[in-house]
């Protein structure tokens, strides 16, 4: 075996009790190619002692040594071991400490080249240094002091500073061993990683009394594995204390920081954070590194109140790549805790990506449809490993996104429908970033214009239009406006209004009305009447300019206000008469008395048509009074035998217009003294009145009232019940006297001949009815009948208002 060949090499070769415990050797030849050769000494060998035998192991003879000059060519500046030309042995030149050249690094290997001449051949040589137990373990504080509460319960631990041995593997520190007491014990805890380092841990037995024990002395011996063993001893001084039962506890078991390399000193790497629930001095809280090295030969410092871990020297990422640390935090009463840190030193970023663009498309038309290939470019790093790999994306952007091409091309595409009247310009600012710690980044901003497309009909500011405009107007007068707008852009945006017919069956629109095509002004053409026209409606169109043409309608109502241009018209009493009628009041009327009504209509509305009555003349003024709102005539007070028989009055019927118009009625009154005076008077009127065609025409009102009455009948005999007892509970007003010239008046002059439809304006003064029965005046007298058989005739006039009753009496014989 190899160890067997090691140890049989040993024996020959005395002159090193310690000679090398294996030789390895590798040839790889190939014409002048290098050979490898392996060899173990152990460190601090005396100069001259053995390292094995060159010639003999690479298979070359004492004369080739000689004749091809061989030399020894060192990997440092120094040389450590020599080689005999002559015999081809290999002795160690110069001492070597294995801890000083290689620290705790395992295996410490010190390389050289051996080179031959004629012809030139290289070998490889490695001597690797076997540790040899040359250091005692040794505690950088000799004296550990731990300040611990009585009240710790059992079990608590408490971390201990390790001894630091120079030496590796079994010669490092093997096992610890605490002084004899009854309340503490050892234990030694390896790390959580896996590495050979191990953390001393002082472990609490059974509960510390301080009025029985204030303080406790212990050694701590450390004894590493070597042959003979070495050891180190330290002091532990516990100072038991009073109430503190909480240990510190950090927020994470590991804290993993990362720096630059060219980091400079003060610049804080960390944070750790350990709390403490206990209050006053006993939650106040001390960081201090754990290390079995000394604080002085990191490059870190931690901050004592802080916990800030910062840099105090140049940091080297070819030298140390990663540095594993332990901090323990330790409050006001002793109670400690631990954890890992680990320091990563980061190669330095110093190349941000470029970006190449190789197609660009702008503006774009907004029914662009998505997925359309915007921008094509390319970005690239000049670092190299994970400084070299880049990473693009789109900031804040819902229309547009980054699609890999090829390589490290990208393409920039639409992703969804874009509308210009949203937004006439998007900013696609693309951001590529290394992998780099801190991260380099390049940002390309990509301004894409949007093009218009007439994809908005025009829109209305109202969605109808009431205008009005007065009766009798002036050609051609502006009576509003309508305004739409189109969110479109350039020819897409410019409205022109125009008339549509309403209907879809009519051909052209109402031709009094005109629009405006480019500002929408309205004009009425031609003069209104509100009695012939109260509103139109006109549909007006507003169609852009773009291709195809879009547009809109509203609906404009045109109200016509009304003028007071009508003057009232009189319908009772009969004003065109022939024979004027004469209304009869007897000696014994009283005050207050209705004589008769004037009725009167405006073909105005609202306020043009209300209607007001005034007494404007009369042959006794203090006689009658009028009714300013009904037209009621009305007895103001008693009929004297002084009054004048015949009364002549003038009624004024006038509207509420501005300015107000009006017209007059005449009414002609008789007072009866005496029932014979007005019945030689009747007579004598009668006969004058009376004319040979009266006959006919009664005949022919007949005919025509009976067609009507057959019509009427239900309604009219419906009113008569409805109304009979308030008829007989109502005053009754006198009414015409002259009953032959009331009967002539109705057929002869005509007083309604057509048929109208007025809209009367009534009070609550007029009574229950504007149109009553009238009561007989006249005593009752027997029928005389004559020759000719004529005998009473009862006429029934249709009025638009009332029904109305006459009897007509034959008072004489004669014809």
């Amino acid at each position: 075996t190899p160890d067997d060949k090691i140890n049989n090499k040993r024996k020959r070769e005395e002159p090193l009790p310690g000679r090398a415990l294996f030789v390895i050797l590798l040839l790889c030849v190939s014409g002048g190619s290098a050979e490898t050769a392996r060899y173990s000494v152990p460190e601090e060998a005396a100069r001259g002692s053995l390292v094995g035998n060159i010639a003999k192991d690479l298979g070359l003879t004492a004369e080739e040594l000689s004749t091809r000059q061989v030399r020894l060519v060192p990997e440092g500046e120094k040389q450590y071991f020599q080689l005999d030309q002559h015999t081809g042995d290999l002795f160690v030149r110069e001492q070597m400490d294995g801890e000083e050249m290689c620290g705790q690094s395992e295996p410490c290997l010190v390389r050289f080249d051996v080179l031959l001449e004629g012809p030139l051949q290289s070998f490889r040589a490695e001597v690797s240094l076997t540790d040899i137990n040359d250091h005692a373990p040794v505690f950088l504080n000799k004296e550990i002091i731990l300040k611990i509460s009585e009240t710790t319960k059992p079990k608590a631990r408490f971390l201990l500073e390790s001894a630091q041995d120079p030496d590796v593997g079994n010669n490092s520190v093997h096992h610890y061993n605490i002084s004899s007491n009854g309340y503490f014990h050892i234990y030694i805890r390896q790390r959580s990683d896996g590495r050979r380092k191990k953390f001393i841990e002082l472990v609490l037995e059974k509960p510390l009394d301080r009025e029985e024990q204030p303080e406790l002395l212990l050694s701590l011996i450390a004894t590493d594995g070597g042959s003979p063993p070495r050891s180190g001893t330290a002091q532990i001084h516990i100072v038991v204390l009073d109430a503190n039962d909480n240990a510190p506890t950090f927020t994470q078991d590991t804290y993993v920081g990362q720096v630059l390399e060219n980091a400079s000193a003060g610049s804080v790497v960390l944070r750790v954070v350990a709390t403490d629930p206990d209050l006053g001095v006993n939650g106040d809280i001390s960081y201090r590194f754990s290390q079995s090295v000394g604080e002085n030969q990191l490059p870190f410092t931690i901050d004592t109140m802080s916990g800030a871990i910062s840099v105090t020297k140049p940091l080297d990422f070819e030298t140390t790549q990663k540095y594993d640390l332990s901090a323990q935090a330790i409050d006001g009463g002793g109670l400690s805790g631990m954890c890992n840190i680990v320091v990563e030193v980061m190669d330095v970023n110093d190349n941000a990506p470029e970006v190449v663009v190789s197609s660009f498309s702008s503006p774009l038309p907004e029914n662009t449809e998505p997925g359309t290939l915007v921008a094509l470019f390319a970005v690239r790093d000049r670092d190299s490993g994970v400084n070299g790999e880049i990473i693009c994306a789109l900031e804040d952007q819902l229309s547009f996104s980054l699609r890999p091409a090829y390589k490290n091309y990208y393409e920039l595409v639409t992703v969804s429908t874009l509308d210009r009247e949203e937004t006439a310009q998007y900013l696609a600012v693309m951001t590529a970033a290394d992998t780099g710690s801190p991260p380099l980044t390049t940002t390309q901003t990509f301004t894409v214009d949007i093009s218009d497309v007439n994809d908005n009909a025009p829109v209305f500011n109202q969605t109808s239009y009431t205008m009005y405009v007065r009766e009798n107007n002036i050609p051609g007068v502006l009576v509003g406006a309508v305004s739409a707008v189109d969110s479109d852009a350039g020819a897409n945006a410019k409205v022109t209004y125009s008339l549509r017919p309403v209907h879809p069956t009519e051909r052209d629109p109402c031709s009094c009305i005109s629009v405006n095509s480019e500002n929408g002004h309205v004009f009425v053409l031609r003069p209104l009447d509100y009695e012939q026209v109260r509103q139109l409606e006109v549909l007006v169109s507003a169609t852009d300019a773009g291709s195809p043409p879009l547009s809109t309608n509203v609906t404009i109502r045109l109200l016509v206000v009304d003028e007071n241009d009508n003057a009232p018209l009189v319908l009772h009493p009969a004003q065109d008469s022939s024979l004027p009628s004469s209304e009869l009041v007897p000696a014994l009327a009283e005050v207050g008395d209705l004589v008769t009504k004037v009725v009167a209509v405006d073909a105005d509305s609202g306020q043009n048509s209300w209607l007001s009555f005034h007494l404007l003349r009369a042959t006794d003024p203090g006689l009658f009074a009028v009714g300013s709102q009904n037209g009621e005539v009305r007895l103001r007070r008693p009929v004297t035998e002084r009054d004048a028989v015949k009364q002549k009055l003038e009624v004024l019927v006038r509207d509420n217009g501005r300015p107000p118009l009006s017209a007059t009625a005449a009414l002609s009154v008789l007072l009866l003294n005496s029932l014979s005076q007005e019945h030689l008077r009747q007579q004598e009127l009668a006969v004058q009145d009376e004319d040979s065609s009266l006959t006919i025409y009664l005949i022919i009102s007949l005919v025509f009232v009976s067609l009507l009455f057959l019509t009427s009948v239900a309604a009219f005999v419906a009113c008569k019940v409805c109304k009979r007892k308030e008829l007989k509970g109502g005053d009754m007003p006198y009414g015409t006297g002259n009953l032959q010239s009331s009967v002539a008046d109705g057929a002869a002059a005509g007083t309604l001949p057509h048929a109208y439809c007025y809209e009367i304006n009534l009070t609550t003064g007029s009574g229950n009815s504007e149109f009553k029965f009238l009561k007989p005046i006249l005593p009752s007298v027997p029928p005389q009948h004559s020759g000719t058989g004529r005998g009473n005739v009862c006429i029934f006039l249709f009025f638009p208002f009332s029904f109305g009753c006459v009897f007509k009496h034959s008072l004489m014989n004669s014809p």
